[in-house]
């Protein structure tokens, strides 16, 4: 008895011990430093011609770049919502988005930060950026139409005093449009300058206007009843539309689609929800009468099914056919329009129109099957006048997360085809970490200390392997996309590897990447047979694998119970060495460079489960399914040992830990009770193994004996996840007092995580246990510590009590979620934390040895992922970073704060290059002054631009993408009202408004960012006396006889007399509550007034009774 308490004693001083870890809050910060892949969520595309970067954006916030040279970027929102609008602005390295709850996004690609947002406070229903400028259209549900400006120098988005309400346009074009029609599309017009854009509105009216001249160039849709018919096309178009049901049809028409099918905005093709698509003609002028223009020559239809039910127009685009003379000819793209129920297909028609739409002849109709649901498309035009070798194409995006590419090429040969669906392949985005294709099965990180073996061999395999970073399609077609600039740290010459990542397949390849930098390199791959030998299973699906630096060897181990050891050093050494549990073969391979294999050991039949190298690398420990061991030799590449079932144990072996016995004596007991005292060596190398049913068992690393026999486990029942033995140096808080004074009092523990009641059943185990503690009384009770990790609960050990088959808990915590992954993480060098992902996704991080909870997150906050079987099987971590894959997706995760800073993003590729742009707006500058002289210099800004990309060249509209000075003269027109009487009508936007002293405007330009215009109106202003500051100057402006043009113009109703009437009966009834509101404000200024004067008296009174030495 007296032993009993003795030894619980010194189980509680040894809780006390264990001081709260080092880690808090403020230490971690989840920052995700690399992603590769797209998202599975991806539904909005963006391209930038003249950077040639791709933006994707998700339905969960995230908006993926990509670029050439496997550069790519993840922008993560703030709001967890879909996005419904994408696009760059062009060459300026910004991109703007718009959530579903209407906030404006400004991204800085080049800090890969959000620059600023804007609030919109209605419902935004279309939008567009003015290609080349900072100027940004917006349209929303109640028909008006504002225009945005972003100052990139103050790094805000400014909201401009030009709109376009549908009221407005209505009275200026003389036709009349319902209240509250939302806008669907805003389109600038080509070849334009800015100088016009498109307004097109639910109703189908659409209306092309002008920004410099205030006026309407075209109005079409709606009542237009002019229908042209008999197009010529093929069977499958059907352009017939019997004359009776023109009418209805084009009154109940609603816009879905709209897009340009001419390069210089002349025609316009326009999408219907009922499955129609009509091709209007913008260069015919607005009548004079009011009317729509609706001669027979302005509008064409097309059908793509003659079934009575189809399906909405959803997307259309057109591209232009380059070999062709025609600016008309190109192809049209459209998905939808079909008849309802038929296959999702994309369809291409191939047109071709004579000046003026007199005809028109659709040549050939491809339908290309997707092999997705359809998310997105857009175009890539071909390089064009540039000179480059880059062809027209299109990128397609389908879900789940799958973008395809149609070159030119392949398109030119399918429209030459009769078949309506011919076969084509489609290339597939080449991701450079492979994740369906083959499927990734585990994964493997490892951080790589200085001046390591491996890194060495690593580094000059790199220099001697390294593969070409642009990725090329089939036919050697290079991939599109060649934006960004790798960070100059990651090109050096005296690259040295430092972090390692490995893959294994479903295949049985594996693939190793130099992740040194956030821009991986892939290293090599290896391939899951041998050249020339020919072993069963070794094309097995990957089960586990595990790299060792200290001799730079690989090990991977699949579901057929092979294991493959690989050198990555590349040395000349060509020996093969082939291991049975009853043979061993050495056979002569021919010589390589880089990793090769080295040995393949077929012991028993069953899938790897672990694989751990000896902290010196000299073994490797193999656990297999059915809980055998075998302990392998690395230098002489042979069996050291090979277990039978682990103490009776049929589990699976889930994890292995290496470890020394410090101490030179250790007491275990055999089953039969006896005193015998089984002695371990000095440092002499265990194997600490558990299997999934929680039962530990610990071996001789030599010779595979078991040192403590008597079968270790809970009475619990658990499922254990992982185990983690930490040494005493190693972790942080952790304790290293001697055994108490026998004669002290006994302390209980006060920790809220108390022992485990759970007590050994032997008594006189118990008693021989404790008097070999008493005879060490000189030595540390705890000389390490042993985690384990169950599903349900995290248990912690002494390592000496664990050896000795004691299963008394130091630490135990209750989870309230099943967890299904653990890793431990350092900090300043010192084990610190642990990190629990749980089947809900939830994330934990508690501080060692206490356990304590000190942070919570989730994989929705982090990445905006759920969880999904298996994914733990991908999961790897080392030295705080950790990494993980999920569908087509992988991301590297930094969980310290202290790695989170510039040096990552110093490390990161650009997604900008400034050079490019730079190039680009000098080549059309001089492009512009070439075309005033002696006509357009076709090729400029493509040779520049090869220049400095090495072939990276752009399109033909590049060209007509010019810089921001190029649209200075629309700062001018955006920072007034279109109409300069003109307030907002609508009824939604109409508020109550009270008159401020800073509203009133005495003929002045209205305040916005500063421009030079407005600078030279703020020195005039300073001129001004104090008098004709306050109340303005005297206006001597002597009354302009109107002609009778512009009195219709302004005033000029499409109603009878009797509504002009009442509108003017309207008109002075609000004037009169206008002139009573500020007879109102006035009377409260002046009692404002009033009151500030006379506080003013009562200070001045104050302040001159006081000394000066009191103020």
């Amino acid at each position: 008895m007296i032993a009993k308490r003795l030894f619980q004693k010194a189980v509680n001083h040894s809780q006390q011990n264990l001081k709260h870890g080092s880690l808090i809050s403020a230490d971690l910060d989840f920052q995700v430093a690399v992603h590769y892949g797209v998202p599975t969520t991806s539904s909005i595309l963006a391209f930038d011609y003249v950077q040639r970067l791709l933006a994707i954006a998700t339905l969960d916030g995230r908006i993926k770049v990509i670029g050439g040279d496997f550069i790519e970027g993840l922008l993560i929102s703030p709001k967890q919502l879909p996005f419904k609008n994408l696009e760059f602005l062009q060459n300026q390295g910004f991109l703007v988005s718009i959530t579903n709850d209407n906030e404006i996004q400004v991204w800085n690609l080049e800090s890969r930060s959000l620059a600023c947002f804007l609030q919109w406070e209605s419902n935004i229903t279309a939008f567009s950026v003015i290609r080349g400028s900072h100027f940004m259209y917006v349209g929303d549900e109640y028909g008006l139409t504002s225009v945005l400006k972003y100052d990139s120098d103050e790094g805000k988005l400014f909201q401009l005093p030009y709109r376009l309400s549908a009221k407005s346009l209505s009275e200026v074009a003389g036709f009349p449009l319902p209240d509250d029609q939302p806008v669907v599309g805003v389109l600038p017009q080509p070849c334009s300058s800015g100088n016009r854009v498109l307004i097109a509105f639910e109703n189908g009216l659409i209306i092309l206007w002008d920004v410099s001249e205030a006026q309407v160039i075209f109005v079409g849709g709606g009542k237009d009843l002019h229908l042209k018919n008999g197009v010529e096309s093929p069977s499958e178009v059907d352009s017939n539309l019997p004359d009776d049901k023109s009418e209805h049809h084009l009154q109940e028409k609603e816009i879905s689609a709209l897009c340009w099918a001419s390069s210089d905005g002349s025609i316009l093709a326009v999408g219907y929800l009922d499955g129609d698509i009509l091709f209007w003609n913008t260069s015919s002028a607005v009548s004079s009468k009011g009317q729509q223009t609706g001669s027979r020559n302005n509008v064409v239809k097309i059908e793509l099914s003659s079934a009575e039910r189809r399906i909405p127009v959803i997307v259309l685009h057109w591209s232009s056919n380059n070999e062709s003379r025609a600016d008309s000819d190109g192809r049209l793209f459209i998905y939808g329009g079909d008849e309802i129920g038929s296959e999702e297909v994309l369809t291409v028609l191939s047109l071709q129109w004579s000046s003026g739409m007199e005809s028109l002849r659709c040549v050939t109709r491809v339908d290309l099957t997707l092999t997705g649901s359809f998310a997105d498309m857009i175009l890539l035009p071909s390089a064009g006048a540039t000179g480059g070798t880059y062809k027209a194409g299109i990128f397609v995006l389908s879900s789940p997360g799958q973008l395809h590419l149609y070159d030119d090429a392949s398109l030119s040969t399918l429209l030459s085809q009769q078949e309506k669906k011919p076969t084509v392949c489609a290339v597939e985005y080449p991701g450079l970490i492979p994740m369906a294709d083959p499927v990734m099965t585990v994964a493997k990180f490892s951080v790589l200390p200085a001046g390591a073996k491996s890194s060495k061999g690593l580094s000059e395999t790199v220099s001697v392997i390294k593969l070409s970073s642009l990725p090329t399609v089939a036919g050697d077609t290079k991939w599109p996309l060649t934006g960004g600039v790798p960070s100059q740290s990651s090109v050096t010459k005296d690259h040295t590897v430092d972090k390692v990542y490995v893959a294994g397949y479903q295949d049985g390849s594996v693939r190793i990447w130099d992740a040194t930098y956030p821009a991986l390199t892939l290293i090599s791959a290896l391939e899951g047979e041998v050249q020339g030998i020919i072993v069963a299973g070794s094309s097995a699906p990957v089960s586990n694998l595990n790299f060792c630096f200290l001799n730079a060897s690989l090990a991977v181990g699949n579901e057929c119970g092979l294991v493959r050891i690989y050198n990555l050093n590349g040395s000349s050494e060509a020996n093969f060495y082939f291991v049975t549990e009853t043979k061993h073969e050495v056979r002569k391979l021919p010589e390589q460079k880089g990793p090769q294999c080295t040995a393949i050991f077929s012991l028993v039949n069953s899938p790897v489960h672990s694989l751990e190298f000896a902290n010196s690398g000299a073994k490797l420990a193999v656990g297999f399914e059915c809980c055998r061991v075998a302990v392998l030799d690395m230098s002489s590449l042979s069996v050291i040992f090979f277990t039978d079932f682990i103490s009776g144990n049929s589990s699976p072996i889930t994890s292995m830990v290496w470890t020394e016995i410090i101490n030179t004596r250790s007491y275990v007991k055999h089953p039969n009770h006896s005193e015998t005292n089984v002695s371990v060596n000095p440092a002499e190398e265990i194997i600490c193994i558990i299997s999934k049913s929680a039962k530990l068992s610990v071996i001789d690393g030599g010779t595979g004996n078991t040192i403590s026999s008597r079968p270790w486990h809970s009475k619990e029942d658990a499922i254990a996840i992982s185990m983690y033995v930490i040494e005493e140096n190693a972790v942080s808080g952790f304790a290293s007092e001697k055994l108490p004074d026998l004669s002290g009092e006994e302390n209980a523990a006060k920790n809220e995580l108390v022992p485990d009641s759970t007590s050994v059943d032997n008594s006189s185990y118990e008693t021989e246990l404790i008097s070999s503690e008493l005879a060490c009384a000189g030595e540390r009770l705890l000389d390490a510590l042993v985690l384990i990790c169950c599903e349900d609960s995290l248990r912690l050990y002494s390592k000496k009590s664990v050896i000795q088959g004691n299963n008394k808990t130091i630490r135990k915590v209750k989870l309230a979620k099943p967890c299904c992954w653990t890793t431990t993480f350092e900090k300043d060098g010192k084990v610190c934390g642990l990190l629990l992902l749980f089947q809900t996704g939830a994330v934990e991080i508690r501080s060692l040895p206490d356990l304590e909870l000190v942070k919570e997150s989730s994989l929705m906050s982090i990445l905006r992922w759920n969880f999904k079987a298996n994914m733990d099987k991908t999961m790897s971590a080392d030295n705080g970073k950790m990494t993980l894959a999920n569908g087509s997706e992988v991301a590297f995760i930094y969980l310290l704060a202290a790695e989170n800073d510039s040096r990552i993003l110093e490390s990161l590729p650009c997604l900008h290059d400034k050079v490019l742009a730079a190039a680009a707006d000098a080549a059309f500058s001089f492009s512009s002054d070439q075309k005033k002289k002696q006509g357009t210099a076709p090729g400029i800004l493509g040779g520049i631009v090869k220049g400095f990309k090495g072939g990276k060249v752009g399109h033909p509209m590049d060209i007509t993408t010019p810089p921001k000075s190029s649209f200075n003269h629309l700062e001018g027109k955006f920072s007034k009202p279109p109409f300069p009487d003109s307030s907002p009508t609508d009824k939604n936007y109409e508020e109550a408004m009270e008159l401020n002293i800073d509203d009133i405007e005495i003929d002045d330009a209205p305040s916005m960012a500063a421009t030079s215009s407005h600078v030279a109106t703020d020195m005039k202003i300073e001129k001004k006396t104090e008098r004709e500051r306050l109340l303005g100057a005297p206006d001597n402006t002597k009354p302009h006889l109107r002609t009778r043009e512009e009195i219709m113009a302004k005033y000029r109703k499409a109603e009878d007399v009797t509504s002009g009437a009442a509108l003017a009966r309207d008109k002075l009834v609000q004037r009169q509550e206008k002139l009573e509101r500020i007879s109102r404000r006035t009377e409260e200024l002046q009692s404002g007034a009033e009151d500030f004067a006379s506080l003013a008296n009562e200070l001045v009174k104050t302040m001159e009774k006081r000394k000066w030495w009191h103020i």
